[in-house]
């Protein structure tokens, strides 16, 4: 049998299309592509970028830092010994970009001392964002890192 270029251009159509219909039933029903939107009001985030912008100058202005290391099985975050941690306003983020149920947030009222233990247990190996955002004098600051742990 003798298939003519019509023929054989509706075959390889079909096959194509056979073929992306494949990869669009597997990607929506897959949960190992399901990822998350960065963060759920973008919009409402954006107009507080200028703010976080102005922020993260402050801290960085700041005569001390703070210190992220990782020692052992880890995280340690040192905070500068002249921040009273106690009298502050703010906290600790942790952002997992690819999965939001295992982000976190820990009150800096909560930490005892100037440093913050992270056990292995609650860090998930693969990238994460720590943001920490304090208010000081009605002065906004903010300490961002990102790591691969």
């Amino acid at each position: 049998m003798k298939i003519n270029w019509g023929t054989g251009l509706v075959i390889g159509m079909v096959a194509f299309i056979t073929f992306i219909m494949y990869f669009v039933v597997t990607m929506m029903s897959s949960s190992d592509y399901d990822h998350d939107l960065v963060v759920e009001d973008y919009y409402k985030e954006e107009l507080h970028y200028q703010q976080d912008i102005d922020a993260e100058k402050n801290a960085l202005a700041m005569d001390q830092k703070i210190n992220l290391r990782r020692e052992g099985s880890k995280l340690i975050l040192q905070f500068p010994g002249d921040m009273d941690l106690t009298k502050l306003e703010g906290n600790v983020n942790f952002y997992r970009p690819s999965n939001k149920l295992l982000d976190f947030n820990i009150p800096l009222s909560d930490i005892k001392g100037q440093e913050l233990e992270v056990p292995e247990a609650t860090l998930i190996q693969g990238r994460w964002n720590i943001k920490v955002y304090w208010q000081k004098e009605g002065k906004e600051f903010l300490f961002k890192e990102e790591i691969v742990y």
